[in-house]
């Protein structure tokens, strides 16, 4: 998905844990990824799991602060309780597939349900939306304008967010079409109780999943891409062209038999709070922090699945009258570890909040962050003081930008900085 290994190394501490540390042994599950995601440390499990056994204890929960894409839950679900927290409330409905059992929507066809739907909505549409097969430039980008002029369409139905918003852009109309039909079904069936919560999630993050591979975009949701030459336009109504109820079927099937085969009831909590919220709230536990590392928002690159999640019709950003490029919600999250003159106090709050919390601490970071490791040590050591051992391992993997740059990948350092209390 989004990280890739390449032969990874652990490499020496540069300070060494304490001697007396009692190794458990932490064996990752493999899990079926669902997103296409950033940063995913889903290749990383290994590394991460050899740090976790030199700090867990029994009883005591595993908390993913930053869960994102949920590589925590997927991996570590069946071993311990799990606390996933992300200010991002996709992130909680992610972490339901991994952590919590879908017993009921298997008796559910969602697409022939959705299908029913579709026909009717369809027919309400212009008829001069569809993309052919061969065209030239200039007619794909008059289909496109036509598509993007739903924006301005009054619509007599209940669910139409992602047709009227995003038609013509990372998805065509027909698309989105099926996008909000198949939320709709999910939403009569939860409200009906015919299904349960988790049921619901384990839909929507299989249409979370449909959204990311019907996409033609890069993998994310920034901006979307314009056809400006014939290749361009070949590849983007490839993407056009993709049957949403197909993927999001195939990965249904495939999920919920993993889902019912390998979810471990464990009192597993999902929550979608501030990091320093989630902390105040917390037992005494072992945390993991995955924080943003650069300057860019996460709430920019993957809107889309916030607001197919929440579905809540949101004002959408302008520049002056203009609607931005990329239809951003309004209220999108701004994070602290993404703004150069807030990173160091946000680190601060997180180091006391989990001291605060009698917690240990697992902290992912690289070298190419917002703040220099070695600055980032001494900030831990600091707010730990002498009742915390604070040590870090590291290892080099190959991480993918997904589009963010020129390069489509890197080499990084990821380091693990470690905080166990004495």
């Amino acid at each position: 998905m989004s990280v890739l290994v390449d032969n990874p190394v652990f490499q020496k501490c540069e300070a060494e844990p304490p001697a007396n540390t009692d190794t458990l042994i932490y064996t990752p599950r493999q899990y079926p990824q669902v997103v296409k995601y950033m940063g995913s440390k889903a290749a990383i499990l290994p590394f991460i799991a050899a740090e976790l056994a030199k700090v867990h204890a029994e009883g005591r929960p595993f908390v993913d602060l930053f869960a994102g894409a949920c590589a925590i839950s997927g991996g570590f679900g069946h071993i311990s309780k799990i606390i996933s927290n992300d200010i991002q409330e996709y992130s909680a409905v992610i972490a339901s597939t991994y952590l919590k059992r879908a017993e009921k929507i298997g008796k559910f066809d969602i697409v022939a349900l959705a299908n029913n739907i579709v026909s009717v909505n369809v027919a309400a549409l212009p008829d001069d939306l569809d993309y052919p097969a061969e065209c030239t430039l200039s007619e794909f980008n008059k289909t496109e304008k036509r598509n993007r002029a739903l924006l301005d369409k009054d619509f007599n139905y209940t669910h139409h967010l992602f047709t009227r918003v995003y038609s013509g852009t990372w998805w065509s109309a027909l698309q989105c079409v099926w996008i909000d039909a198949i939320r709709e079904v999910l939403d009569s069936l939860l409200a009906s109780g015919e299904i349960e919560k988790s049921d619901f999630d384990f839909g929507l993050t299989c249409l979370m999943h449909a959204m990311a591979y019907t996409s033609q975009g890069t993998g994310h949701y920034a901006q979307y891409r314009d056809a400006k030459t014939d290749l361009g336009m070949s590849d983007i109504n490839k993407y056009r062209r993709v049957f949403v109820p197909t993927i999001f079927k195939k990965k249904f099937d495939t999920l919920l038999k993993w889902n019912l085969q390998n979810v471990v009831d464990r009192d597993h909590q999902l929550v979608a709070m501030d990091y320093r919220e989630c902390l105040a709230s917390l037992p005494p536990s072992v945390v993991y922090a995955d924080p943003p590392y650069a300057f860019v928002h996460y709430s920019r690159f993957y809107h889309a699945m916030e607001t197919i999640v929440k579905y809540d019709y949101p004002k959408i950003q302008h520049i002056g009258s203009k609607i931005v490029k990329g239809r951003y919600r309004v209220d999108r999250h701004q994070s602290p570890f993404c703004i150069k003159t807030q990173v160091k106090g946000a680190f601060v709050d997180l180091f006391s909040g989990v001291k605060d919390s009698g917690s240990d601490l697992l902290l992912s970071y690289s070298n190419t962050g917002m703040i220099d490791i070695d600055e980032l040590m001494a900030l831990a050591s600091t707010a730990f003081g002498n009742t915390y051992d604070v040590w870090f391992d590291h290892m080099t993997h190959t991480h993918m930008t997904m589009g963010r740059r020129e390069d489509r990948s890197r080499q990084v350092r990821e380091s693990l900085i470690i905080a166990k209390k004495k």
